[in-house]
Formats: C-alpha cells, sequence, structure tokens
C-alpha cells in the first residue's frame, strides 16, 4: 500500500474515551493528518486543549492542541476524506447519518448501524471482503450518493474473539459450536465507567447487551455476502453452516485488556489436534497485512506456549495492542478445542479497527485520494 501525500481526516466525539484513542493513533499515522475535531456544543468553539479532560498515557498531540473543536455537523469537515465516529451510541446515529448524506466516508465505533443490512460490520483482520456491499449501500440512499458511505466495526469483545475463530475456519473448515465467557475491562465502559463502589473486589456478572451483540455480530462477520433473487447483495448470516453461540460476559478489575475462554467444536470431523490449532493460529495472515495497510500488525495472532498466559497486564500493549493474543490451546471434553483470548478493547477493539478498515477502504478503491 502507498500513499505518498497527506490524507485530511476528522474525528467526532473527540473528546470522549475513543475519540482520545483515535487521536492518540493518529497522531503517528504515516498519512492520515487530523483536519477537523467534533464534539458536543459545550466543546464547541474551545482549542481542544481545553476542551478535552485527556486521559491517555501521552501528552496531548501538539498538532491537535490549538484545532478549534467545531459541533458535529458536516460542513466543518468538508474537507476530510475519512471521518472517524467515536460518538456515543445514543447520538451517533442521525449524526452519522448526517454525514453520509453529505457525501462523505464515515468509519464509525458505535453501534447504531451494525445491524443494517446494508452496513458492513468489519473486523479488519477478518472479513474486509464485506467492503463490497458499499456501493449497494450508496445506490440505495434517497438520493444516491457517490462517495458517502458508513461502515462500522464491531463490539470490542465480539472483535477479540472473532479473530481467532476465522483463523480456525480458514484452516479447518466451518465451526459448528461455540460458548464464550469473557472477562472485560472496565475501560470497555467508557469514562467515568463502572463505580468504584461496584467494581473493587468484585466481578460483575452481567453487561447490558454484551451477550446478545457477541452471538449476533459473530454471524455477521464470519458469514459471506450472496445474491438474492432480484440480483441485491446479503449477509448471510454463516446460514450455509449454521453456528450456534453461546456468550456470557463479565466486568472484572482490569483497566485495559478483554479476555475470553472459549470453546469451540468443529464441523468436519475428526477435529484437529491442538498442535494443529497452535500452528494455524499463529501462520493466519489476513488481507489488511498482506496489502502493506501501516496500522496492521505483523503478528495477528500471537500463540503462548506458556502456561499462564495471556495476561492483560503483560500482554495487552504488545504490537501497540493491534493483534491479538491466544494461550493455553487444549482438547475439550465437552467439545472440541479450548482455548484464552486476549484483546486490547481500547486499540483492536475500537479505535485501530476503525483506522485500518479506512486503509483497506483506500487500498481497494472505496475511497479516492
Amino acid at each position: 500500500m502507498q500513499v505518498d501525500r497527506q490524507v485530511k481526516v476528522g474525528v467526532l466525539g473527540a473528546t470522549g474515551t475513543v475519540g482520545q484513542r483515535f487521536i492518540s493513533l493518529l497522531s503517528t499515522h504515516p498519512f492520515f493528518v487530523v483536519a477537523a475535531l467534533g464534539a458536543s456544543e459545550r466543546s464547541a468553539g474551545k482549542p481542544y486543549a481545553k476542551a478535552v479532560n485527556w486521559k491517555q498515557t501521552v501528552p496531548i498531540p501538539a498538532a491537535v492542541r490549538d484545532i478549534v473543536v467545531q459541533p458535529c455537523k458536516p460542513e466543518h469537515f468538508a474537507d476530510c476524506a475519512v471521518v472517524f465516529s467515536g460518538l456515543d451510541a445514543d447520538v451517533a446515529g442521525d449524526i452519522e447519518a448526517a454525514f453520509r448524506a453529505a457525501e462523505l466516508a464515515v468509519f464509525s465505533n458505535a453501534k447504531s448501524y451494525r445491524r443494517d443490512p446494508h452496513v458492513p460490520l468489519i473486523v479488519p483482520l477478518v472479513n474486509p471482503s464485506h467492503l463490497s456491499i458499499v456501493p449497494q449501500q450508496k445506490a440505495l440512499h434517497s438520493p444516491p450518493l457517490k462517495k458517502g458511505f458508513i461502515v462500522t466495526n464491531a463490539n470490542c469483545s465480539t472483535t477479540g474473539v472473532v479473530i481467532p475463530l476465522a483463523a480456525l475456519e480458514k484452516a479447518f473448515g466451518p465451526l459448528e459450536s461455540c460458548i464464550i465467557t469473557t472477562m472485560q475491562a472496565i475501560s470497555g465502559a467508557g469514562y467515568p465507567g463502572v463505580p468504584s463502589l461496584d467494581i473493587f473486589d468484585n466481578v460483575v456478572p452481567y453487561i447490558s447487551g454484551e451477550e446478545e451483540k457477541i452471538e449476533w455480530e459473530t454471524l455477521k462477520i464470519l458469514g459471506g455476502i450472496t445474491e438474492t433473487d432480484d440480483g441485491a447483495k446479503a449477509f448471510d448470516m454463516h446460514a450455509k453452516h449454521p453456528l450456534r453461540i453461546s456468550a456470557s460476559c463479565n466486568r472484572v478489575p482490569v483497566v485495559d485488556g478483554h479476555t475470553e475462554c472459549v470453546s469451540v467444536r468443529f464441523a468436519r470431523r475428526p477435529p484437529p489436534s491442538p498442535q494443529q490449532v497452535r500452528e494455524a493460529l499463529a501462520a493466519y495472515s489476513p488481507d489488511a497485512y498482506t496489502l502493506g495497510c501501516p496500522s496492521a500488525p505483523r503478528h495477528t495472532i500471537f500463540v503462548h506456549e506458556e502456561p499462564d498466559r495471556p495476561q492483560p497486564r503483560l500482554d495487552r500493549d504488545f504490537q501497540q495492542g493491534a493483534g491479538v493474543s491466544v494461550g493455553r490451546v487444549r482438547q475439550c471434553r465437552v467439545f472440541d478445542i479450548k482455548f484464552v483470548v486476549l484483546s486490547n478493547n481500547v486499540c483492536i477493539g475500537a479505535a485501530t479497527s476503525s483506522i485500518i478498515n479506512a486503509e483497506l477502504a483506500i487500498a481497494r478503491g472505496f475511497i479516492q485520494i
């Protein structure tokens, strides 16, 4: 992938947790340059440094400190080739639709359009082929669009687990059943997040809507795209090989890094051995890396041999949190194989995924620069 000039981008929800992560990651990007920032009316009109309650581990990038925050309206982002949305879901829907209608390419971290039948739900290390539905999305808009579209990334817990699941299906054919138990970091709830008296010395065995997201989103991501009788494209939701998923989600007192315990059963018999699974996971190389997307990790899945890894504190920042770590690959006495996966929920589970999605859209010509 070669981009020989700067590409102007904007960030919506720039003062929030995900927006800050976008800005932090974009500050070192080889060709994306932050040119516009959007936030709520109470932040609009202020220099970014005075509008934001900065919570990242690096200082506010010098290039954005003095950018005046604008209301989240398309006219303030007209010069941007890409707009990243870190907006809260309760306001994202109408704002992102307005930006799409204004012929802007929107890459969203919000859930508002994940279930839209014409919007791709993309984990960039798994299903970039789903970008092929973008022309249909533009054509079906009223009026039809030339450049505007929306691409969403997945829920942070879905993203972590679907990457090794995709690697296993690529190597050994379709999965039949999957049980997932999550131990999710408090940063996944945003800032200020879970009250301290609820999470200290505790595990909260419920995260509203999270289990349903994992069970539904995984099918859209791992499924393909088919043509209906009238020639339209549609997501098949893994219907050719039905996949049953049962998820249980827990909030734990970890700052960053979602840990998930996974058991899988393969449709093909006999199933692969644990060693075959380890080798397939380690060898998995997605299009995002082979195309040269600069934010894609070299090791999509790092496989640990140690019996006590991965661990959030030790492994969440490997490769700037852009890949996933898998360990404890072993036989399952109920299904076939079980393992532990760790993903950085604020990087590959959020902003990093959207950034790689935008890189892929440029590499494949869905955005002309």
